[in-house]
């Protein structure tokens, strides 16, 4: 279980791999790390020293089992030596701990540390999804014990020893139980870090997919509002380059300061894919530039009247910014679709929500004015996550309107109020 954080298809530059211990699970966990196919050296010899160890000292209080000699030695390096393998391999090194832990008391070695070693081995087992496999290498083990220590102890060593009291066998049980319980305790606890590094990893994706599309409305709202009035300006150029000069220079000039804006703007959106924390180098747009939608429409020959209703508050970032893309987006259709060279915008402030509304009085020109077609549906878009409203149609009257209900306090009743009935 290496780290699975690596860079998705939909993720941020800055966003890559993070060591596992910051997601919940500790270094020494099996596969905790990048490293889970690298063989644990470190704590197979700290395993293997206290082994070593351990299990002189457990002789001198065993002087009715055999004493430690170099086979004896060389059965417990075994034993911890065969850990290293653990995490590539654990059914075969469970079942091979223990057989070398049972050869290691048939002999009639002294009883000790061996067992931790047949412990490790058990819980890398379990908690890499062998349970079976664990339990059968502890039952061989305890079955195997069974036989040694109430028949076939005549035959082997130590000479002179007698069947083991059943009573002792109550301690090999106990042992066996709580290797059982820790290595299930184990395998539970890493499923729920599975389980939460991969709803981490869900969640990482969604904000990565949330901000990609977060993105791709801001450069489609830019885009879409200056390269229309960069169309029809020279459009304008082109047929007065002869007959009016002068107009045909004023067109130029304002194509020039449209698509240096929209540079400005399509830069500050793409600065923020520059590195992970890097803040944005000038405030996200708001109501507060609506003059300058204004203006730029009236180079492109729309008029827009802007009227505003009731006391002007502070607006929430996010809201601020999609009011001033929707009436953006809303006056570049006027511009490309739209015979019409007048619109009015009405904004009204209220306690509890801001309507918009755009209106132009029309007709349809039916022409081809370059887009992409998608600027209702982003519209709609935005205000969906704020939990607005948009109604576009056409009036009964002629011309189109747009209106955009975006709430200010949904978390009071938690549904989004409709437009009323005269913005309808």
């Amino acid at each position: 279980m290496g780290e699975q954080h690596e860079r998705g298809p939909g993720a941020l530059p800055g966003w890559g791999r993070a060591p596992m211990w910051r997601y919940g699970a500790p270094w020494w966990y099996p596969g905790a790390r990048d490293g889970a196919r690298r063989l644990p050296w470190l704590t197979t010899v700290a395993l293997t020293v206290f082994v070593q160890i351990g299990s002189g000292f457990a002789g001198h209080g065993q002087s009715d089992r055999e004493s430690l000699t170099p086979a004896a030695r060389v059965l417990l390096l075994l034993a911890t030596a065969a850990l290293l393998f653990r995490h590539r391999h654990p059914v075969p090194v469970a079942y091979a701990v223990a057989g070398l832990t049972l050869v290691y008391l048939g002999a009639g070695y002294p009883y000790g540390p061996v067992l931790l070693a047949v412990a490790v081995a058990c819980f890398a087992a379990v908690v890499a999804g062998h349970r079976r496999a664990a339990w059968g290498a502890v039952g061989a083990l305890w079955a195997g014990h069974l036989l040694l220590a109430h028949w076939l102890f005549r035959w082997l060593p130590p000479d002179g020893d007698g069947a083991r009291p059943w009573g002792g066998e109550a301690v090999v049980a106990v042992w066996v139980v709580a290797i059982v319980a820790v290595s299930e305790l184990g395998r539970v606890r890493r499923e729920q870090w599975a389980k939460e590094r991969a709803e981490r990893a869900r969640a990482a994706q969604r904000r990565a997919d949330e901000e990609r599309l977060r993105m791709a409305r801001e450069l489609h709202d830019v885009l879409a509002h200056s390269i229309s009035v960069i169309n029809v300006q020279a459009g304008m150029g082109l047929a007065l380059l002869d007959s009016d000069p002068e107009q045909a220079r004023t067109a130029l000039t304002t194509i020039k300061t449209a698509s240096k804006e929209a540079l400005g703007e399509v830069r500050q959106v793409l600065d923020t894919l520059r590195g992970s924390g890097e803040a944005p180098r000038a405030p996200a747009p708001g109501l507060d530039r609506l003059p300058e939608l204004v203006e730029q429409a009236g180079s492109a020959g729309l008029t827009v009247d802007v009227t505003t209703e009731g006391t002007r508050a502070k607006l929430p970032p996010g809201a601020d910014l999609a009011a001033f893309r929707i009436v953006q987006e809303a006056l570049t259709n006027v511009v490309r679709h739209s015979g019409s060279r007048h619109a009015r915008v009405r904004v009204r402030h209220e306690k509890a929500a801001l309507t918009l509304r755009v209106d132009d009085d029309g007709p349809a020109t039916g022409a081809e004015a370059g887009g992409s077609g998608n600027g209702l549906a982003g519209m709609r878009e935005r205000a969906a996550a704020l939990g607005g409203t948009i109604e576009a149609g056409p009036r009964p009257d002629g011309g189109f309107r747009v209106t955009a209900v975006l709430p200010l306090a949904a978390g009071r009743d938690g549904t989004a109020r409709t437009a009323p009935r005269e913005d309808q």
